[in-house]
């Protein structure tokens, strides 16, 4: 299963205000899987902040026709500080219900800006972390929260077993329809190298605090795709 999207790092053309002074403090999002066009299972997301931390959760299912592909449930969580330049996570948990043995766990540690991986009981520590650097669960959220909305993006992602180079470039979205409704649109798509086949476009709403009400991954001939179907927010 793909998660994915963006978070801050290098910006080289603000494009607007962001959202970051009217950032919830509460939000709850639900969203409809598909796997190559076909309904797949659905996705709930939720993000709560005390003061200056957060905890993201994602939990994804498979349901109806294709469950076979995929049991159980993948699980995501993402934890650390809310800061003037959005999220800077300090921990990130990769589980899966059917699979309790694959768990992984990455913790960031920004004073010494190294990464600690764990995965099927070896633990590892690698150098190299880089500010503004996300990981997979809050890079999607982290539009929510950055000052200004970049119009080229490039970021470290870090998971439970990898630290990844992202590159995004910008582009007007346009109008899109999903479960949750019509909304206007910023698009954000990757630029990919030669050997990455991994192509990423987030749709994200100005309107909403910069909410993703869609998001499309293509990697080795599947397309996933997560559209928005309701979405709450306080604070």
């Amino acid at each position: 299963m793909f998660r994915h999207g963006l978070g801050i790092l290098a910006i080289s053309m603000g494009i607007g205000a962001g959202a970051a002074r009217a950032a919830p403090q509460q939000m709850s999002m639900d969203y409809d899987l598909y796997r190559n066009g076909q309904k797949l299972g659905s996705v709930t997301d939720s993000f709560t902040r005390s003061g200056n931390q957060y905890r993201l959760v994602s939990v994804a299912r498979a349901t109806g026709p294709l469950k076979g592909l995929w049991p159980g449930s993948l699980r995501l969580e993402s934890s650390g500080e809310v800061t003037a330049q959005g999220l800077r996570p300090t921990s990130f948990r990769h589980s899966r219900s059917d699979q309790p043995q694959k768990l992984a766990i990455a913790i960031l540690d920004w004073k010494q800006h190294t990464i600690t991986r764990q995965y099927k009981g070896q633990t590892r520590k690698v150098d190299g972390l880089k500010d503004g650097a996300q990981d997979q669960l809050s890079q999607l959220y982290q539009f929510v929260f950055i000052p200004r909305l970049p119009g080229d993006y490039a970021l470290q992602v870090v998971s439970g077993r990898k630290l990844n180079d992202y590159h995004y470039r910008w582009r007007e979205g346009g109008q899109i329809k999903v479960p949750a409704g019509q909304f206007a649109t910023q698009e954000f798509v990757r630029i990919r190298n030669a050997a990455d086949e991994k192509a990423i476009t987030v749709w994200i709403a100005p309107a909403r605090n910069n909410l993703p009400v869609q998001v499309r991954v293509t990697e080795d001939g599947v397309t996933l795709e997560q559209r928005l179907v309701r979405f709450s927010t306080r604070g």
